[in-house]
């Protein structure tokens, strides 16, 4: 049975801007180090609630590293020689990011939107919904688990449950920073160093696991479209690194 499931057209709030400013979008080619990507991130940030900078959403592709959430456990870190591991003040568990995943950093004013962390959460959620319905994939949410979940349904075989996207993020003065990730066509095995989001029970999967050649660029297109319609417009802006 389905616990919850989330229509990005019928059910999400609606998070745009009062005064309908759009929104930056860039998208950096190539890796691009966490480090220098979490530096950058919260410089605009910081800029955001000063008044000095504009909203940002910041897409990019990271080379192969863990992080871990405000809530990891250390027994979740299988392999801790696998990959560089980076503390990270987002919420959440371990999470792998790496080539084929698309990462979205999200830079947005609730100040000037809603102050409603909730519903916040949830137009994230309905962001990555509406993104995967343009592949005809159904993305669902479940009660206690972050992220967007998608079932699998094998003849003869127990229904599963794969996680494709997650999401963390953080708030400081009103403006949020990390984001989410979207696999699109990830080494799912890079996953097996950790227990992701501390999840046992289930698997991750991905675009092109579901049997879907979907580019990153594609992807990107995707997520422009949906997230236009629950937070409002965008325009094509410059990454900061």
């Amino acid at each position: 049975m389905l616990d919850r499931s989330l229509n990005a057209e019928a059910s999400a709030p609606y998070f745009g801007r009062a005064d309908g400013a759009p929104v930056g979008w860039a998208v950096s080619t190539g890796y691009v180090g966490y480090e220098a990507a979490v530096a950058a991130m919260e410089a605009r940030a910081a800029a955001i609630a000063e008044g000095s900078a504009g909203e940002l959403v910041w897409l990019l592709e990271h080379p192969p590293l863990y992080t871990a959430g405000i809530s990891a456990k250390s027994a979740d870190l299988l392999e801790p020689d696998r990959f560089p591991v980076f503390p990270t003040a987002r919420g959440g568990q371990f999470t792998y990011h790496g080539p084929g995943q698309r990462v979205a950093y999200v830079m947005l004013d609730l100040t000037a939107r809603r102050r409603d962390v909730r519903a916040f959460i949830a137009g994230l959620e309905a962001w990555i919904i509406g993104a995967l319905e343009q592949f005809n994939v159904t993305g669902e949410i479940r009660d206690g688990r972050v992220g967007v979940w998608v079932e699998r349904k094998v003849s003869g075989a127990p229904t599963r449950e794969d996680k494709i996207a997650a999401i963390g993020v953080k708030l400081r003065r009103w403006v949020s920073f990390h984001g989410v990730s979207l696999n699109v066509e990830p080494d799912l095995s890079h996953f097996s160093g950790i227990v992701p989001c501390g999840q046992t029970e289930h698997g991750v999967t991905s675009l092109v696991d579901l049997g879907l050649p979907v580019t990153l660029d594609e992807a990107d297109a995707a997520l422009m479209e949906s997230f236009a319609a629950v937070f409002g417009p965008v325009e094509r802006a410059q990454a900061p690194i």
